[in-house]
């Protein structure tokens, strides 16, 4: 185990933590190593968040915080970060929502004002919702409606495996909810969810943490306080009896398959979690994968097949409940029961015969360069922390995730493998309508 924990390197960012007194939480990260920064602020709010008869919320309101505010008019944001020579965007999540730049460092006083400014409050009118329900519709039409697979399966597996509504329904929203929203819904939302006390800053990258600080205050501190809402209860039972359901899509060439299972509490059992995430590797990243091998290579019964957690792919951004999914698509008249069958066989194995030599310290020494790339740039820094603050008041865990994913141990993966049911499983089909 020293061994392995060796061929891991792990990253030593120095984190600075302190909440104001309207309850914000910040969090600093330096590097002087480029002048550059990335700031992200992070609300506790997403899409399992938004109230029946409001689908799609979540969403829509992120489009409207880059609309103006009180102080600014609308595509302000957009010139004073470009005008900068940043960048920015944002997005909504299942469990929160995040607005994010990156900017060369003599600009950080200049983001955070933004961003206090938009915390303080969006310019909501009637014009700027009835405009921005019209964008989310349009991309719903791009990206879902008018698109092979869209919405597979993170929008169409979720009301297989779930019951309630928070997890269940439709993230991107129906027409008519989004067509029924009103500025006086958008008020009582920012109200309710976009508080200080809701929110996590966060500033990666060449900053003087004492200055830092001191623009944080400046900036922040007048935000006037409101604390986080009550946040609502997703729990769920897990399946005790496979659920399968199927549907046309018009416009997919060829037919495809998804399935998932619930996993540990990724917040309060992340240990017995973890496992998850590396089985879902070792089962699907890379060619020489168990089931790329057996699914894609030698039984050629599928196409292209992938494995992650969380229904768009966050192992760790993302609450209880959650899922490990696999998905696939198959050659014409490929045959999806089979494909399930063989899915399982492969999980029986690796639970009873364990891994090939090698096969587990190959899938980590991958999942830490992944992990390592995507927090080497400042904002993917400020990001993670961000969430990781938010999520369990930890952001330090950023520097060992890479370690912790190393330290799990064929036992544990074997483990997980074992309880990959299928009377646990969730799955829905994709018969394809558009082939020719």
């Amino acid at each position: 185990m020293a061994a392995r924990r060796s061929r891991i390197p792990a990253t030593k960012y120095p984190v600075e933590r302190f909440t104001l007194d309207n309850g914000l939480r910040v969090v600093l990260t330096p590097d002087r190593s480029a002048p550059v920064i990335g700031v992200a602020v992070v609300y506790d709010v997403g899409i399992r968040s938004e109230p029946e008869g409001r689908t799609g919320f979540a969403h829509l309101f992120e489009h409207l915080m880059f609309q103006g505010s009180e102080n600014l008019e609308k595509l302000a944001h957009f010139r004073h970060v470009q005008g900068a020579g940043g960048t920015f965007n944002g997005s909504t999540h299942l469990d929160y929502t995040d607005y994010f730049e990156t900017l060369p460092s003599n600009a950080l006083e200049r983001a955070l004002f933004l961003e206090a400014d938009r915390m303080r409050g969006p310019r909501l009118t009637e014009e700027n919702l009835r405009n921005q329900v019209d964008v989310v519709k349009e991309e719903i039409r791009v990206n879902v409606l008018n698109r092979p697979y869209g919405g597979f399966p993170w929008l169409t597996l979720p009301p297989v495996m779930f019951d309630t509504f928070p997890n269940a329904h439709d993230g991107y929203g129906s027409f008519d909810d989004l067509e029924s929203a009103t500025v006086a819904d958008a008020a009582d939302f920012f109200r309710r969810y976009y508080a200080s006390g809701n929110a996590v800053l966060a500033v990666s990258g060449d900053i003087d943490v004492a200055e830092a600080t001191e623009l944080v205050n400046r900036h922040f501190g007048d935000v006037p306080a409101r604390p986080a809402p009550q946040r609502p209860d997703f729990t769920e039972p897990d399946l005790t009896a496979e659920r399968r359901t199927s549907y046309t899509d018009a416009l997919a060439p060829l037919p495809a398959v998804a399935g998932a299972w619930r996993v540990p509490d990724p917040i309060t059992d992340f240990a017995g979690y973890l496992p998850y995430v590396v089985l879902a590797e070792v089962l699907t990243d890379g060619d020489a994968s168990r089931l790329v091998e057996r699914l894609v290579q030698r039984d050629r019964t599928v196409t292209s097949l992938g494995g992650y957690l969380g229904f768009m792919g966050d192992p760790f951004d993302v609450r209880d409940p959650t899922a490990l999914l696999l998905q696939a698509h198959l050659p014409p008249g490929g045959d999806v029961d089979k494909v399930l069958r063989t899915i399982d066989e492969e999980l029986d194995r690796l639970a009873s015969d364990g891994l090939t030599d090698g096969e587990l310290a190959r899938t980590q020494a991958r999942m830490a360069t992944h992990l390592l790339r995507d927090t080497d740039a400042v904002l993917g820094r400020a990001l993670r922390m961000a969430v990781l603050e938010q999520q369990r008041g930890e952001p330090g865990l950023l520097n060992e995730l890479p370690r912790l994913v190393g330290e799990v141990t064929e036992e544990q993966v074997r483990a997980a493998a074992a309880t990959l049911r299928p009377e646990r499983r969730a799955a829905i089909e994709v018969i394809a309508g558009g082939a020719r």
